[in-house]
C-alpha cells in the first residue's frame, strides 16, 4: 500500500507542477483578454504592466499599472489640456493595482464569474465636454455599448468592484475656472457587467466645507465615451461639515437630499441643518435650516440656488442666487482659487428682528426685536477678510411691534410718545415696554455699519423721519431728522411751562402736525442721547427732551 500512496503523491505533484506551468503560460493570454474587454468597453487604448494568477482556494489574480487612455478616435482631434490638471496624453483612468478571486469552474462559451474586484490607487481625470465634440464633417460614432467581438475561449463577468482611496478630477475648459477635485475614501460598484446602469455606494471628502459625503444610486449606462455625460442619480448624506473652513463663519452642517443629471450638470434637492450657525466675529449661535433646489456644475463646483426656503431661529425667508468659485493668476500665470463669490436675493416674509440682530451683534441680547419683512440683495465677494467685513446687504424693510432691549432707549421713546400725545404727566408712571414702535425704510449694511438713508419711525403720537448710521460692533448711533408730533409745543411740555409756551405753538406747526422739530440721536446703544430743537431763533439747537429750551 505504501507504493500506491507514494504513487498518488507523485501523481499529484506532477499534476500541480503541470497546472502551475500552464497557469504561468496562460498569464499573457488572460492579461490580453482583460485588456481587450476594457478596450471594447471604453473605445480606448489600454495598458497593463503586469498580471499574475495562482490557484489558491480557486483562481486568484492580481494586476498592476493599469492605464486607460481617452478615446481620441471619438472626436478625431487632439485632446486639450484640462487647465493644468493633466495633459492631453495623460490616461483617463490610472490604477495602481487590482485583484480578484473566482471559483475554479469553467464552461466553454460562458464567462468566468468574478464576484468582487478590489482596486487600489485609482485616479480618474474626466476632460471637458469640448474634448468629445466632433469637428465639422467628422464621421459619426456609434452610441451603442460595444459588443465583445472575438471573445475567444475566456471572457469575464464582474459582479462588484470595490475601491479604497480614489481621486476624481472633473476637467473644465471655462476661462478662469479650476477643475473640481474629489478625494474618494471608498467606492463600490455593482452590476458592472450588465451593460446598463451600475449601482454605486461612495464615501468621499468634500473639500469646502470639509465633511464626509455618503452617496448611493446608479451611474450609466455608458452609451458614449464621455463619462462626464453619463446619467447619474442617487441620494446623499453630508455629515459634520465644518463651516469654519470659510473664514468668518462657523457651525456644523448636516445635509440630506437627492440628485439627478450627469457628472457635469446635476440638479439637487435637499435639506440642511445647522444648530449652531454663527458669525465668528460676533459669536452668537442661531439655528439655521434650509430646503433647497439647486443646479451644480460638476466641473468647477459653481452652484445656482434656484429656490431656497430657510428658517433662521424663528424667521422664515426665501433665497435665490449663485455661489461661484473665483480664481486668480499668480506671478507665473498659474490659476489658483481665492474663494467663492456669493450673490443672493433674499425675501424675508415672516421674520423676527431679534434673530438677525443676534447673529450680527455682540452680546446675547439683541438691540431690537419685532416682526419684520424685508427684501435685500446680499453680496459676499471672495477675499482674506472675515465674512462680516466682506458682506454687503442692500434692501428695504418694514418692522412692526418694535421693542428696544435698552431701557434708556425705550424710556425716551415712551416720553416722546406721551408728550407727542399731549400727556406729559404720565411719563413718570408709565411702563417703557408698553410703547411699541414701527419702522420702514431702505438700508445698506457693509463694513460693520448699517446705513439708513431714509428711515420712517413712528410711535403713538409721533412720526419721525431719520437718516444716519448704526455701528454693529461699537453700537454707535448717529441719526438726524425731523419729528412730527400730534401735540403742540405747549401741550408737549404741559403745566405752567407749557402755558408760557402757548405763543410759540404757531411757529412749530407744520404740514398738519402740532409740532415739527429737528431731532438728533447720538451716543451708543447703551448710552443713547436724544435731542430735539425747540429754539427757532438759534438754528434749531438740540435740547434734551422734556427740558426747557
Amino acid at each position: 500500500m505504501q507504493w500506491v500512496a507514494g504513487g498518488l503523491l507523485v501523481a499529484m505533484a506532477v499534476t500541480l507542477c503541470t497546472v502551475s506551468v500552464l497557469l504561468h503560460r496562460s498569464e499573457p493570454y488572460l492579461r490580453a483578454r482583460i485588456v481587450q474587454e476594457l478596450q471594447d468597453r471604453f473605445h480606448a487604448r489600454v495598458e497593463l504592466d503586469s498580471f499574475h494568477v495562482s490557484l489558491v482556494d480557486g483562481l486568484r489574480a492580481e494586476g498592476k499599472g493599469l492605464r486607460i487612455w481617452l478615446p481620441t478616435q471619438v472626436q478625431g482631434v487632439t485632446a486639450p489640456d484640462t487647465l493644468g490638471q493633466g495633459t492631453a496624453t495623460d490616461p483617463l483612468i490610472r490604477l495602481a493595482e487590482f485583484r480578484f478571486h473566482a471559483p475554479l469552474r469553467y464552461a466553454p462559451g460562458r464567462p468566468i464569474h468574478i464576484s468582487r474586484v478590489e482596486l487600489k490607487g485609482l485616479e480618474i481625470h474626466v476632460p471637458p465636454r469640448e474634448y468629445f465634440a466632433k469637428p465639422a464633417g467628422a464621421a459619426k460614432t456609434s452610441q451603442q455599448t460595444p459588443q465583445n467581438k472575438g471573445a475567444g475561449l475566456v471572457s469575464f463577468e464582474v459582479e462588484t468592484i470595490e475601491c479604497q482611496g480614489a481621486h476624481l478630477v472633473m476637467g473644465t475648459s471655462k476661462p478662469g475656472k479650476l477643475p473640481l477635485e474629489f478625494a474618494i475614501a471608498h467606492l463600490k460598484l455593482t452590476g458592472v457587467s450588465a451593460g446598463g446602469a451600475m449601482g454605486y455606494d461612495v464615501e468621499l471628502t468634500n473639500p469646502r466645507p470639509v465633511g464626509k459625503i455618503f452617496a448611493t444610486g446608479s451611474f450609466g449606462p455608458l452609451h458614449t465615451a464621455d463619462i462626464g455625460a453619463a446619467p447619474l442619480h442617487g441620494t446623499y448624506r453630508f455629515e459634520h461639515a465644518d463651516l469654519a473652513s470659510f473664514k468668518g463663519i462657523a457651525g456644523i452642517l448636516h445635509s440630506t437630499g437627492r440628485y439627478q443629471g450627469t457628472l457635469r450638470d446635476l440638479a439637487v434637492d435637499g435639506e440642511t441643518h445647522m444648530p449652531d450657525f454663527r458669525l465668528t466675529h460676533f459669536g452668537n449661535a442661531v439655528p439655521l435650516q434650509t430646503r433647497f433646489h439647486a443646479r451644480v456644475d460638476g466641473t468647477n463646483g459653481d452652484t445656482w440656488l434656484e429656490s431656497v426656503e430657510a428658517t433662521l431661529g424663528h424667521s422664515h425667508f426665501w433665497v435665490q442666487g449663485q455661489v461661484v468659485r473665483v480664481t486668480e493668476k499668480d506671478d507665473r500665470g498659474a490659476l489658483h482659487g481665492i474663494g467663492h463669490d456669493i450673490d443672493l436675493k433674499v425675501n424675508v416674509d415672516r421674520g423676527q428682528m431679534g434673530d438677525f440682530m443676534r447673529l450680527a451683534s455682540r452680546g446675547a441680547t439683541p438691540l431690537l426685536t419685532g416682526t419684520v419683512t424685508a427684501k435685500a440683495a446680499l453680496h459676499i465677494p471672495p477675499g482674506p477678510m472675515p465674512v462680516h467685513e466682506r458682506l454687503r446687504l442692500n434692501g428695504s424693510f418694514v418692522l412692526d411691534q418694535a421693542l428696544f432691549s435698552s431701557d434708556k432707549i425705550q424710556a425716551k421713546l415712551l416720553e416722546l410718545s406721551l408728550r407727542g400725545q399731549g400727556r406729559p404727566k404720565e411719563v413718570k408712571t408709565s411702563d417703557p415696554a408698553s410703547v411699541r414702535s414701527a419702522m420702514h425704510g431702505n438700508f445698506l449694511m457693509g463694513g460693520g455699519v448699517i446705513t439708513l438713508p431714509a428711515l420712517e419711525f413712528t410711535v403713538p403720537g409721533a412720526d419721525i423721519q431719520l437718516k444716519g448710521t448704526y455701528g454693529q460692533e461699537s453700537g454707535a448711533l448717529d441719526f438726524a431728522g425731523t419729528a412730527k408730533l400730534e401735540a403742540t409745543v405747549s401741550q408737549m411740555v404741559g403745566g405752567w411751562k407749557g402755558f408760557l409756551l402757548k405763543p410759540a405753538d404757531r411757529f412749530f406747526k407744520k404740514d398738519g402736525a402740532g409740532t415739527s422739530v429737528p431731532i438728533h440721536i447720538s451716543g451708543t446703544r447703551t448710552e443713547p442721547k436724544f435731542g430735539i430743537g425747540l429754539d427757532k431763533t438759534k438754528a434749531t439747537r438740540p435740547e434734551r427732551l422734556g427740558e426747557k429750551p
